[in-house]
Protein backbone atom coordinates (compact mmCIF):
# COMPACT_ATOMS: atom_id res chain seq x y z
CA UNK A 1 0.00 0.00 0.00
CA UNK A 2 1.67 2.90 -0.88
CA UNK A 3 1.33 6.52 1.01
CA UNK A 4 -1.59 8.17 -0.76
CA UNK A 5 -3.57 5.00 -0.79
CA UNK A 6 -2.78 4.88 3.18
CA UNK A 7 -4.12 8.25 3.22
CA UNK A 8 -7.79 7.31 1.59
CA UNK A 9 -8.02 4.60 3.39
CA UNK A 10 -7.41 6.74 6.57
CA UNK A 11 -9.99 8.72 5.40
CA UNK A 12 -12.73 6.35 4.39
CA UNK A 13 -12.54 5.28 7.80
CA UNK A 14 -12.27 8.21 9.97
CA UNK A 15 -13.91 10.75 8.28
CA UNK A 16 -17.04 8.47 7.82
CA UNK A 17 -16.76 7.69 11.61
CA UNK A 18 -17.02 11.26 12.19
CA UNK A 19 -19.42 12.15 9.42
CA UNK A 20 -21.87 9.36 11.09
CA UNK A 21 -20.65 11.07 14.47
CA UNK A 22 -22.07 14.39 13.55
CA UNK A 23 -25.15 12.71 11.76
CA UNK A 24 -25.96 10.72 15.08
CA UNK A 25 -25.44 13.75 17.39
CA UNK A 26 -27.63 16.08 15.72
CA UNK A 27 -30.10 13.99 14.75
CA UNK A 28 -30.85 12.53 18.58
CA UNK A 29 -32.81 15.67 19.43
CA UNK A 30 -35.62 14.84 16.92
CA UNK A 31 -35.70 11.40 17.57
CA UNK A 32 -36.03 11.96 21.48
CA UNK A 33 -38.47 14.23 20.52
CA UNK A 34 -41.00 11.93 19.55
CA UNK A 35 -40.04 9.24 21.45
CA UNK A 36 -40.75 11.16 24.74
CA UNK A 37 -43.98 13.30 22.73
CA UNK A 38 -45.53 9.32 22.07
CA UNK A 39 -44.03 8.37 25.48
CA UNK A 40 -42.24 5.38 24.49
CA UNK A 41 -41.11 4.10 28.00
CA UNK A 42 -41.19 1.04 29.63
CA UNK A 43 -44.15 1.67 32.81
CA UNK A 44 -43.48 -1.18 34.16
CA UNK A 45 -39.99 -2.17 36.26
CA UNK A 46 -40.50 -5.39 37.86
CA UNK A 47 -38.38 -8.25 36.05
CA UNK A 48 -38.70 -11.85 35.90
CA UNK A 49 -35.99 -14.29 35.86
CA UNK A 50 -35.25 -16.96 33.55
CA UNK A 51 -36.37 -19.80 35.78
CA UNK A 52 -39.68 -18.19 35.73
CA UNK A 53 -40.26 -16.33 39.16
CA UNK A 54 -40.13 -12.54 40.09
CA UNK A 55 -36.33 -11.16 40.11
CA UNK A 56 -36.44 -8.98 43.29
CA UNK A 57 -33.44 -7.66 43.65
CA UNK A 58 -33.43 -6.28 40.09
CA UNK A 59 -36.40 -4.67 40.41
CA UNK A 60 -35.52 -3.29 43.76
CA UNK A 61 -32.37 -2.07 42.13
CA UNK A 62 -34.39 -0.78 39.23
CA UNK A 63 -36.64 1.04 41.20
CA UNK A 64 -34.29 3.17 43.38
CA UNK A 65 -32.37 3.45 40.29
CA UNK A 66 -33.79 3.91 36.97
CA UNK A 67 -35.14 7.90 36.10
CA UNK A 68 -38.38 7.64 35.41
CA UNK A 69 -40.09 8.24 31.57
CA UNK A 70 -37.10 7.44 30.06
CA UNK A 71 -37.94 6.25 26.65
CA UNK A 72 -36.27 2.69 24.99
CA UNK A 73 -35.35 2.15 21.47
CA UNK A 74 -32.22 4.47 21.76
CA UNK A 75 -30.71 1.87 19.46
CA UNK A 76 -33.08 3.27 16.00
CA UNK A 77 -30.14 6.22 15.96
CA UNK A 78 -27.44 3.49 15.49
CA UNK A 79 -28.43 1.82 12.62
CA UNK A 80 -30.71 4.94 11.51
CA UNK A 81 -27.78 6.39 10.85
CA UNK A 82 -25.17 3.35 9.47
CA UNK A 83 -28.50 2.52 6.97
CA UNK A 84 -28.34 6.18 6.02
CA UNK A 85 -24.70 6.63 5.58
CA UNK A 86 -24.34 3.88 3.66
CA UNK A 87 -27.40 4.29 1.23
CA UNK A 88 -26.05 7.93 0.58
CA UNK A 89 -22.78 6.91 -0.41
CA UNK A 90 -23.79 4.19 -2.29
CA UNK A 91 -26.39 6.31 -4.36
CA UNK A 92 -23.55 9.22 -4.28
CA UNK A 93 -21.12 6.86 -6.01
CA UNK A 94 -23.66 5.21 -8.65
CA UNK A 95 -24.80 8.97 -9.57
CA UNK A 96 -21.76 10.51 -10.17
CA UNK A 97 -18.75 9.74 -11.61
CA UNK A 98 -15.97 11.28 -8.64
CA UNK A 99 -13.48 8.79 -8.51
CA UNK A 100 -13.28 9.77 -4.43
CA UNK A 101 -17.24 9.13 -3.89
CA UNK A 102 -16.19 5.72 -5.28
CA UNK A 103 -13.47 5.33 -3.20
CA UNK A 104 -15.85 6.22 -0.01
CA UNK A 105 -18.79 3.72 -0.79
CA UNK A 106 -17.67 1.26 1.01
CA UNK A 107 -21.01 -1.12 0.26
CA UNK A 108 -18.97 -4.39 -1.07
CA UNK A 109 -20.74 -7.79 -1.80
CA UNK A 110 -17.85 -9.70 0.03
CA UNK A 111 -17.48 -7.37 2.81
CA UNK A 112 -20.65 -5.68 4.15
CA UNK A 113 -23.22 -6.90 2.56
CA UNK A 114 -23.97 -9.32 5.32
CA UNK A 115 -23.34 -7.40 8.40
CA UNK A 116 -25.67 -4.62 7.05
CA UNK A 117 -28.15 -7.49 6.52
CA UNK A 118 -27.68 -8.86 9.58
CA UNK A 119 -27.75 -5.32 11.62
CA UNK A 120 -31.32 -4.74 9.93
CA UNK A 121 -32.71 -7.76 10.41
CA UNK A 122 -31.64 -8.04 14.18
CA UNK A 123 -33.37 -4.88 15.05
CA UNK A 124 -36.43 -5.24 13.89
CA UNK A 125 -36.68 -8.08 16.05
CA UNK A 126 -34.94 -5.90 18.77
CA UNK A 127 -37.89 -3.12 17.81
CA UNK A 128 -40.75 -5.66 18.34
CA UNK A 129 -39.29 -6.75 21.51
CA UNK A 130 -39.26 -2.92 22.65
CA UNK A 131 -43.11 -2.32 21.58
CA UNK A 132 -44.13 -4.83 23.75
CA UNK A 133 -42.36 -4.15 26.40
CA UNK A 134 -43.48 -0.88 26.14
CA UNK A 135 -46.76 -1.62 25.95
CA UNK A 136 -46.60 -4.08 28.46
CA UNK A 137 -47.34 -6.93 26.00
CA UNK A 138 -46.27 -10.67 26.18
CA UNK A 139 -46.19 -13.22 28.54
CA UNK A 140 -43.41 -11.95 30.86
CA UNK A 141 -43.55 -9.63 33.57
CA UNK A 142 -42.98 -6.08 32.12
CA UNK A 143 -43.82 -7.18 28.92
CA UNK A 144 -42.00 -8.25 25.76
CA UNK A 145 -41.34 -11.26 22.67
CA UNK A 146 -40.89 -14.26 24.88
CA UNK A 147 -37.13 -15.75 24.72
CA UNK A 148 -38.40 -18.69 22.93
CA UNK A 149 -39.35 -17.01 19.80
CA UNK A 150 -35.94 -14.08 20.19
CA UNK A 151 -34.05 -17.22 20.20
CA UNK A 152 -36.32 -18.54 17.07
CA UNK A 153 -35.63 -15.35 15.30
CA UNK A 154 -32.15 -14.93 16.04
CA UNK A 155 -30.96 -18.77 15.31
CA UNK A 156 -33.10 -17.91 12.02
CA UNK A 157 -30.52 -14.87 11.01
CA UNK A 158 -27.93 -17.24 12.01
CA UNK A 159 -28.72 -19.76 9.76
CA UNK A 160 -28.90 -17.40 6.36
CA UNK A 161 -25.67 -15.85 7.97
CA UNK A 162 -24.28 -19.25 7.96
CA UNK A 163 -25.42 -20.66 4.32
CA UNK A 164 -24.15 -17.30 2.83
CA UNK A 165 -20.38 -18.18 4.56
CA UNK A 166 -20.67 -21.66 3.69
CA UNK A 167 -21.90 -20.94 0.27
CA UNK A 168 -21.23 -18.17 -1.72
CA UNK A 169 -18.12 -17.31 0.61
CA UNK A 170 -16.62 -20.73 0.98
CA UNK A 171 -16.08 -20.59 4.68
CA UNK A 172 -14.62 -24.09 6.30
CA UNK A 173 -12.39 -22.86 8.66
CA UNK A 174 -11.83 -20.66 11.19
CA UNK A 175 -8.10 -19.13 12.40
CA UNK A 176 -6.62 -20.36 15.71
CA UNK A 177 -3.74 -17.78 16.73
CA UNK A 178 -0.52 -18.77 17.06
CA UNK A 179 -1.68 -22.04 15.16
CA UNK A 180 -3.63 -22.40 12.13
CA UNK A 181 -6.83 -23.00 10.52
CA UNK A 182 -9.05 -25.63 12.21
CA UNK A 183 -11.03 -27.08 9.72
CA UNK A 184 -14.79 -27.56 10.12
CA UNK A 185 -16.38 -28.37 6.87
CA UNK A 186 -20.21 -28.89 7.29
CA UNK A 187 -20.12 -28.17 11.08
CA UNK A 188 -19.16 -24.41 10.26
CA UNK A 189 -22.81 -23.93 9.90
CA UNK A 190 -24.24 -25.06 13.39
CA UNK A 191 -20.84 -23.53 14.99
CA UNK A 192 -21.78 -20.38 13.55
CA UNK A 193 -25.55 -20.39 14.78
CA UNK A 194 -24.29 -21.04 18.25
CA UNK A 195 -22.00 -18.51 17.86
CA UNK A 196 -24.36 -15.92 17.04
CA UNK A 197 -26.90 -17.06 19.61
CA UNK A 198 -24.17 -16.89 21.92
CA UNK A 199 -23.77 -13.26 21.23
CA UNK A 200 -26.56 -12.79 21.41
CA UNK A 201 -27.09 -13.98 24.84
CA UNK A 202 -24.55 -10.90 25.80
CA UNK A 203 -27.20 -8.52 25.49
CA UNK A 204 -28.27 -8.82 29.30
CA UNK A 205 -25.17 -6.35 29.80
CA UNK A 206 -27.48 -3.38 28.42
CA UNK A 207 -28.68 -2.81 31.80
CA UNK A 208 -26.74 0.64 33.06
CA UNK A 209 -26.29 4.00 31.85
CA UNK A 210 -23.40 4.08 29.45
CA UNK A 211 -22.49 0.62 29.93
CA UNK A 212 -23.64 -1.11 26.90
CA UNK A 213 -22.29 1.48 24.64
CA UNK A 214 -19.20 1.93 26.36
CA UNK A 215 -18.42 -1.85 26.17
CA UNK A 216 -19.31 -2.37 22.27
CA UNK A 217 -17.32 0.95 21.35
CA UNK A 218 -14.01 -0.94 22.67
CA UNK A 219 -15.35 -4.22 20.80
CA UNK A 220 -16.06 -2.47 17.44
CA UNK A 221 -12.63 -0.14 17.23
CA UNK A 222 -10.70 -3.16 17.86
CA UNK A 223 -12.27 -5.03 14.91
CA UNK A 224 -12.26 -2.36 13.00
CA UNK A 225 -8.40 -1.96 13.71
CA UNK A 226 -8.34 -5.97 12.54
CA UNK A 227 -9.99 -4.83 10.22
CA UNK A 228 -8.06 -2.63 8.63
CA UNK A 229 -4.43 -4.07 9.00
CA UNK A 230 -6.03 -6.48 6.99
CA UNK A 231 -7.12 -4.60 4.22
CA UNK A 232 -10.70 -5.19 4.71
CA UNK A 233 -11.00 -1.26 4.12
CA UNK A 234 -14.92 -1.50 3.25
CA UNK A 235 -15.49 -3.53 6.77
CA UNK A 236 -12.88 -1.07 8.80
CA UNK A 237 -15.23 1.53 7.21
CA UNK A 238 -18.59 0.06 8.08
CA UNK A 239 -17.51 -0.54 11.24
CA UNK A 240 -16.34 2.93 11.65
CA UNK A 241 -20.06 4.29 10.75
CA UNK A 242 -21.24 2.34 13.40
CA UNK A 243 -18.76 3.19 16.01
CA UNK A 244 -19.44 6.68 15.28
CA UNK A 245 -23.00 6.53 15.74
CA UNK A 246 -22.59 4.41 18.73
CA UNK A 247 -20.39 7.23 20.41
CA UNK A 248 -22.97 9.55 19.58
CA UNK A 249 -25.47 7.35 21.24
CA UNK A 250 -23.65 7.45 24.48
CA UNK A 251 -22.96 11.12 24.68
CA UNK A 252 -26.55 10.97 25.34
CA UNK A 253 -27.19 8.03 26.97
CA UNK A 254 -24.21 8.53 29.77
CA UNK A 255 -26.23 9.21 33.54
CA UNK A 256 -28.70 10.58 33.92
CA UNK A 257 -29.68 8.77 30.31
CA UNK A 258 -31.94 11.00 27.81
CA UNK A 259 -33.04 7.79 26.54
CA UNK A 260 -32.14 3.42 26.50
CA UNK A 261 -30.75 1.92 23.32
CA UNK A 262 -32.90 -1.33 23.60
CA UNK A 263 -33.33 -4.29 21.91
CA UNK A 264 -33.41 -2.90 18.83
CA UNK A 265 -30.17 -1.68 19.26
CA UNK A 266 -28.28 -4.50 21.08
CA UNK A 267 -29.84 -7.20 19.37
CA UNK A 268 -28.67 -5.34 15.64
CA UNK A 269 -25.31 -4.92 17.33
CA UNK A 270 -24.40 -7.90 18.54
CA UNK A 271 -25.72 -9.78 15.35
CA UNK A 272 -24.09 -7.60 13.11
CA UNK A 273 -20.42 -8.26 15.19
CA UNK A 274 -20.92 -11.86 15.16
CA UNK A 275 -20.62 -11.87 11.61
CA UNK A 276 -17.97 -9.14 11.20
CA UNK A 277 -16.16 -11.31 13.81
CA UNK A 278 -16.04 -14.00 11.27
CA UNK A 279 -15.36 -12.05 8.15
CA UNK A 280 -12.48 -10.91 10.03
CA UNK A 281 -11.68 -14.88 11.10
CA UNK A 282 -11.36 -13.30 14.32
CA UNK A 283 -13.72 -15.14 16.04
CA UNK A 284 -11.75 -16.92 18.20
CA UNK A 285 -10.85 -14.12 19.99
CA UNK A 286 -14.41 -12.50 20.30
CA UNK A 287 -14.31 -13.58 23.74
CA UNK A 288 -10.95 -11.85 24.92
CA UNK A 289 -11.91 -8.78 22.72
CA UNK A 290 -15.15 -8.97 24.32
CA UNK A 291 -14.69 -10.47 27.55
CA UNK A 292 -17.36 -8.39 30.10
CA UNK A 293 -20.19 -9.82 27.39
CA UNK A 294 -18.33 -13.11 28.19
CA UNK A 295 -18.76 -12.11 31.83
CA UNK A 296 -22.02 -10.94 31.60
CA UNK A 297 -23.17 -14.28 30.01
CA UNK A 298 -21.28 -16.49 32.09
CA UNK A 299 -22.81 -15.19 35.75
CA UNK A 300 -26.12 -15.68 34.17
CA UNK A 301 -25.47 -19.46 33.38
CA UNK A 302 -23.57 -19.68 36.91
CA UNK A 303 -26.20 -18.33 38.81
CA UNK A 304 -29.06 -20.22 36.97
CA UNK A 305 -26.69 -24.17 37.29
CA UNK A 306 -25.98 -22.90 40.52
CA UNK A 307 -29.80 -22.24 41.85
CA UNK A 308 -30.87 -25.45 40.34
CA UNK A 309 -28.30 -27.53 41.59
CA UNK A 310 -27.61 -25.94 44.84
CA UNK A 311 -31.04 -24.44 45.75
CA UNK A 312 -28.13 -21.56 46.16
CA UNK A 313 -27.00 -17.98 44.83
CA UNK A 314 -23.78 -17.38 43.74
CA UNK A 315 -24.22 -13.84 42.74
CA UNK A 316 -26.54 -11.10 44.95
CA UNK A 317 -28.16 -10.55 41.06
CA UNK A 318 -27.43 -11.55 37.91
CA UNK A 319 -26.01 -10.33 35.50
CA UNK A 320 -22.86 -9.00 36.93
CA UNK A 321 -23.20 -5.64 36.94
CA UNK A 322 -26.28 -5.86 39.31
CA UNK A 323 -24.42 -8.04 41.43
CA UNK A 324 -22.17 -5.09 42.04
CA UNK A 325 -24.66 -2.64 42.39
CA UNK A 326 -26.48 -4.84 44.72
CA UNK A 327 -23.35 -5.38 46.87
CA UNK A 328 -23.49 -1.35 46.88
CA UNK A 329 -21.35 -0.38 43.86
CA UNK A 330 -22.59 3.66 42.44
CA UNK A 331 -24.14 2.46 39.15
CA UNK A 332 -21.35 4.80 37.72
CA UNK A 333 -18.26 3.01 39.11
CA UNK A 334 -19.89 -0.05 37.64
CA UNK A 335 -20.03 1.07 34.14
CA UNK A 336 -16.86 3.08 33.54
CA UNK A 337 -14.29 0.19 35.84
CA UNK A 338 -16.66 -2.24 32.79
CA UNK A 339 -15.19 0.49 30.65
CA UNK A 340 -11.62 0.25 31.36
CA UNK A 341 -11.71 -3.61 31.81
CA UNK A 342 -13.63 -4.03 27.87
CA UNK A 343 -10.82 -1.23 26.33
CA UNK A 344 -7.87 -3.86 27.84
CA UNK A 345 -9.05 -6.96 26.78
CA UNK A 346 -10.12 -5.21 23.28
CA UNK A 347 -6.61 -4.05 22.92
CA UNK A 348 -5.42 -7.66 24.08
CA UNK A 349 -7.56 -9.67 21.62
CA UNK A 350 -6.79 -7.60 18.78
CA UNK A 351 -2.89 -7.99 19.27
CA UNK A 352 -3.20 -11.80 20.26
CA UNK A 353 -4.77 -11.96 16.39
CA UNK A 354 -2.94 -10.19 14.00
CA UNK A 355 0.61 -11.27 15.78
CA UNK A 356 -0.76 -15.14 15.97
CA UNK A 357 -2.04 -14.95 12.18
Amino acid sequence: MNEGELLLNVLKVFGLSALSFFIAFFSTPLLTHYLYKHKLWVKNVERQAISGESAVVISGILKNRTQPNTPRMGGILIWGTICFVTLLFWAASRISDSAMLSKLNYFSRNQTWLPLAGLVAASFVGFLDDWLHIHGKGKYIGGGLELTYRIVLVLLIGAVGAWWFYGPLGARSIAIPFWGDLYLGFFFIPFFMLTMLAVFSSGIIDGLDGLAGGVLASVIAAYGGIAFFQQQIDLAAFLGVMGGALLAFLWYNIPPARFYMGETGMLGLTTALTMVAFLTDAVVVFPIIAFPLVLETGSVIIQVVSKKIRGKKVFRAAPLHHHFEAIGWPHYKVTMRFWVVSLVTALVGMVIHLVGK
